[in-house]
């Protein structure tokens, strides 16, 4: 009745579904900045992170081409198949790759790369995520924007619940007979030295009353402190252009619920 895994297999698995009750709770609120973005600057773009496409396809629906990569071949898998049902207009503008954050590197600069949603998060030490921006950097064309977001982070509450489940979403499954799914989150434990929580993700699928699967997947995540982003900035050689507390573009202060950054390589990296 069980299922445990490492990857992201699990996740991709439940990932549409999952955040599809985050859009209606209104929690997902960043398309419209990123396609904004997208808008703004034109093609093609370059999403670090791509998932599922949640993002992705909304810019190549506005007829913008993209590239996504993500190194998760489980949820590049997932996003093949939403292309599949796309028309051939919008998967005539995405190109995907697989490859890992830290490194990859293609043959090409675009006038916006962005890592929305969080990638920067499952980045742990100072090295990792160094070697992400500096990814990114090296794909912006001179003039070229990244943009990208993560937490602001909530001390009191990083420490808080070690141990407890917490029920975050449920969903109906379309099968006979009808299922429910269940995603629960239990903090395991915290490291503030190094800036990070684990975590496990429980997703229970249920047939009336009765459990019928439990699967569990692991969860860490780091948290930046803006001080901490601004030396990675200057180590990767690049510097803000805006900066934002939330994806309504209101200040970055003490009422943030977000750190939202576009940047463009520093001046010295583009004389």
């Amino acid at each position: 009745m069980s299922g445990q895994s490492d990857s992201y297999d699990i996740s991709a698995k439940h990932y549409d579904a999952a955040y599809a009750k985050f859009a209606e709770k209104q929690v997902l609120v960043d398309a419209p900045f990123y396609l904004g973005l997208a808008r703004q600057l034109g093609g093609p773009v370059l999403e670090i992170g791509c998932g599922t496409g949640r993002l992705l396809l909304a810019i190549a629906r506005a007829g913008i081409e993209i590239e996504g990569v993500d190194n998760s071949s489980a949820m590049l898998r997932v996003l093949r198949t939403h292309l599949e049902a796309e028309s051939p207009e919008v998967r005539g503008k995405v190109k995907l790759h697989e490859g890992d954050m830290r490194d990859f590197r293609l043959r090409k600069k675009y006038p916006l790369v962005t890592i929305p949603f969080r990638p920067m998060q499952h980045m742990y030490t100072v090295t990792d995520q160094v070697s992400a921006l500096t990814t990114a950097a090296a794909h912006l064309q001179d003039n070229g924007r990244l943009a990208f977001d993560v937490f602001f982070p909530k001390f009191e509450m990083i420490s808080a619940g070690i141990g407890q489940e917490m029920l975050e979403l449920e969903w109906l499954v379309d099968s006979k007979p009808p299922k429910t799914v269940r995603r629960y989150f239990r903090k395991e434990s915290f490291d503030k030295i190094h800036q990070n929580f684990s975590a496990t993700f429980l997703f229970r699928t249920y047939e009336g009353d009765q459990l019928v699967l439990e699967e569990t997947e692991p969860l860490k995540m780091s948290y930046y402190t803006y001080p901490h982003l601004r030396a990675l900035f200057l180590l990767a050689g690049l510097e803000p252009v805006e900066e934002y507390g939330s994806f309504d573009k209101t200040p970055l202060d003490n009422n943030a619920s977000a750190m939202i950054f576009v940047l463009r390589k520093a001046s010295r990296s583009r004389s």
